[in-house]
């Protein structure tokens, strides 16, 4: 029986170690278009239209960081991204926190008909003509509050953060109604301290559907001096439109330094670095509010 479990051990083993080697394949693969990108985005312009594939820089320069971060219409669309990132998340945070809130007292006539009501609207919608009829009926195109209001709450995260204040044991909101705590205070002092890791998640969720927004930016931003980032961005690479910028192509190509490639790939490499630098900060609170909000309630 002893010989038995050691070799079933040692199965298991190797099991795990082909496991370990076939993620650890994958993780590499994920990171070549990466990695390719960032290469380009540091090197020369004679490397790059010399190179195909590039997994290191050669010959290291940071002029195409230097043009995106001193060009204006660059920093303008950035700085509305920015906004509609910031203000948005908040808004997001501050309406879905109050609705779960509300959704999750066990005391509350009807709350299972708005639960269904809420989860329905996760499996229809409306469609994007009616979306647009609505914007622009309240006068909101060409405004960055069209790219935060229709998004206001998420079904999907008012759930999450529903479940999790149901988690929260009815003792201890009872506990502060008798010390006289309302509604109000005992949702600021008692529910959010209690929810960190829920906010983080669903914080996360909200700050990178913001800052990855697309869709909206095409519909509802026809001025392109209001473009967020990733419309901007698209743009530049899909249309390879330096124009944009203020740049001809040709002016491009014959200051020598630059190329449509190296400042598509610095746009990208900066559009991309402030979401990865926020979430290894968020990342501890990231599973944990995942599993408590979906599994408790």
């Amino acid at each position: 029986m002893v010989r038995r479990g050691v070799m079933r051990s040692s199965l298991l083993s190797v099991v795990d170690l082909l496991i370990y080697v076939l993620l650890i394949c994958l993780a590499l693969l994920t990171l070549l278009p990466i990695l390719h990108v960032f290469s380009v985005s540091l090197s020369s312009s004679q490397t790059v239209l010399a190179s195909k594939l590039m997994l290191y820089p050669k010959e290291p320069t940071l002029e195409s960081y230097k043009f995106i971060f001193r060009n204006d219409v660059l920093l303008r669309s950035l700085g509305i991204t920015v906004f509609i990132t910031v203000v948005g998340t908040f808004l997001n945070l501050l309406f879905t926190t109050t609705a779960a809130y509300v959704l999750s007292r066990r005391d509350l006539p009807g709350a299972a008909f708005f639960l269904m009501m809420i989860v329905v609207t996760m499996l229809f919608s409306a469609g994007i003509i009616p979306g647009y009829m609505l914007i622009r009926s309240l006068g909101l195109i060409n405004s960055v509050w069209a790219m935060i209001l229709p998004g206001l709450i998420s079904a999907f995260n008012l759930i999450l953060m529903r479940n999790f204040f149901w988690s929260v044991p009815e003792g201890l909101i009872e506990s502060a109604r008798i010390d006289g705590a309302g509604e109000v205070r005992t949702l600021v002092q008692i529910m959010l301290p209690l929810s960190l890791p829920a906010l983080a998640t669903i914080g996360l969720f909200y700050a990178v559907g913001h800052w990855n927004e697309f869709f909206r930016g095409i519909f509802y931003m026809t001025d392109s001096k209001k473009w967020p980032l990733q419309v901007l961005m698209r743009s530049i690479i899909a249309q390879a439109d330096m124009n944009e910028l203020g740049l001809s192509n040709q002016q491009v190509y014959q200051g020598g330094k630059l190329n449509v490639l190296t400042i598509q790939s610095a746009t990208i490499i900066a559009a991309t670095m402030p979401i990865l630098a926020v979430y290894p900060f968020l990342q501890k609170y990231f599973v944990r509010g995942i599993l408590i909000g979906a599994v408790k309630g």
